[in-house]
């Protein structure tokens, strides 16, 4: 049984990003969490790599490993998490929640509806994954969806800070 360095690599990477993943779910300290998310999305972009992917693995590994993470450990920090100490959330604040991720479903399925099924065959245009053809088609044919997705980012924003925001009561 020979075994290539790609597939003793892959062999790897998938420990590494299926252990990891499992150790987010089931880890008790958000913030442990969070670091184990990182390990997962850094073996992720070891994927891209032997893919022969490597813009879009440094990209992967920029945006989500780095801007993503930093957010979310901002945010769980700023959360505090105690149960204890936590104050119930108004009814409204909840239905708001459940709003929120409604329109969350309903953009993604609105996303995947247009989708078509990838093929492997041989790609026609050898530029198809250069970074300028990139930029020209998401910011032209797809440059609403893009611009949706940052309000929505926003939004998310907004509630944790909402949510992580002391209430005090008055008199």
């Amino acid at each position: 049984m020979n075994l290539t360095v790609t597939e003793i690599l892959f062999g790897i990477l998938s420990l590494m990003a299926i252990v990891s993943g499992i150790s987010v779910i089931f880890s008790r300290n958000p913030v442990f969490s969070v670091l184990y998310l990182i390990i997962t999305f850094f073996s992720i972009a070891g994927h891209y790599i032997l893919l022969n992917a490597q813009f879009l693995a440094a990209v992967h590994i920029i945006v989500y490993a780095g801007a993503i993470m930093v957010l979310f450990l901002f945010v769980i920090m700023m959360l505090n998490l105690n149960k204890e100490t936590e104050p119930t959330k108004p009814v409204w604040v909840q239905f708001a929640a459940v709003i929120a991720g409604g329109v969350l479903m309903i953009t993604l399925i609105g996303s995947l509806k247009g989708a078509e099924t990838i093929t492997m065959a041989q790609p026609q245009n050898s530029e198809i994954g250069l970074v300028g053809n990139l930029g020209k088609v998401l910011f032209s044919d797809f440059l609403v969806p893009f611009e949706l997705s940052s309000v929505l980012f926003l939004s998310a924003m907004v509630g944790a800070v909402l949510l992580g925001k002391k209430h005090t009561v008055q008199s």
